[in-house]
């Protein structure tokens, strides 16, 4: 049975995300933590195999608490469990040792497929032994991975969604969907299609644009890191 911690400062937050766990066979709750000081003690106490963290926490960011738990002998493994997009937040989660990345809100079968490949990781890493060979070194670190990545809805192709990401990428102000349409080479039904999935999922925003006669044309944007504080 692997152990798993949950950190996060709302509690509504927190216990979805331990009642999420507690659906997936071979997972257990062994605490529920508010703040980053009482994770970091709790974990010092031992028995917990897998941190669920948090980063944007008050007191203690979710950065020093995986630096913290990264110092101590046979320290918890650590999926970071997020709001924050913006990409510095996601190189210094894994430069501080988070296996996972998963942006928030998402959904059961999201968090059960990240737990499931880390369970096959840890299955794959158990042990007190030599590797045999760089094999299985590298089966052991794929079995981390999802190589389909997120479930797209039926008749959508990965290679269309990377397109698609793409095209709204290279323009901050946004796009509409017949121009990302001339983009990817597709028709205006299909790139409408794409967008409203990643709208949806939380990769872009929508953005009306008025001043047009009739209803507002609607654009697509990746979506803006606030401000930081003064």
């Amino acid at each position: 049975m692997i152990r798993v911690l949950v950190v996060d400062d709302q509690p509504v937050v927190a216990e979805g995300h331990s009642l999420y766990v507690r659906r997936v066979p071979g997972f257990e709750v062994v605490g529920v933590e508010l703040d980053g000081r009482s994770a970091v003690e709790r974990c010092a106490i031992g028995g917990v195999d897998l941190v669920l963290l948090d980063l944007d926490m008050p007191g203690m960011h979710g950065l020093e608490v995986a630096r913290a738990l990264q110092t101590m002998p046979d320290g918890p493994d650590i999926m970071v469990l997020t709001a924050t997009r913006d990409v510095p937040s996601m190189r210094g989660a894994v430069r501080s040792g988070a296996l996972h990345y998963v942006i928030k809100p998402f959904s059961f079968a999201t968090l059960r497929a990240k737990l499931l490949h880390y369970a096959s990781f840890v299955a794959a890493t158990t042990g007190e032994r030599e590797v045999l060979d760089q094999g299985e070194i590298d089966a052991a670190l794929a079995a981390l991975r999802d190589p389909a990545g997120p479930q797209l809805a039926k008749g959508m192709s990965k290679e269309t969604m990377v397109a698609v990401r793409a095209a709204v990428r290279s323009a901050a102000g946004g796009l509409s969907a017949s121009r990302v349409a001339e983009i990817i080479g597709a028709s205006r039904v299909t790139a409408r299609r794409y967008l409203e999935h990643l709208a949806d999922t939380g990769g872009c925003e929508r953005v009306p644009v008025y001043g047009r006669t009739g209803r507002p044309e609607l654009t697509y944007r990746m979506r803006m890191l606030p401000a930081p504080d003064a």
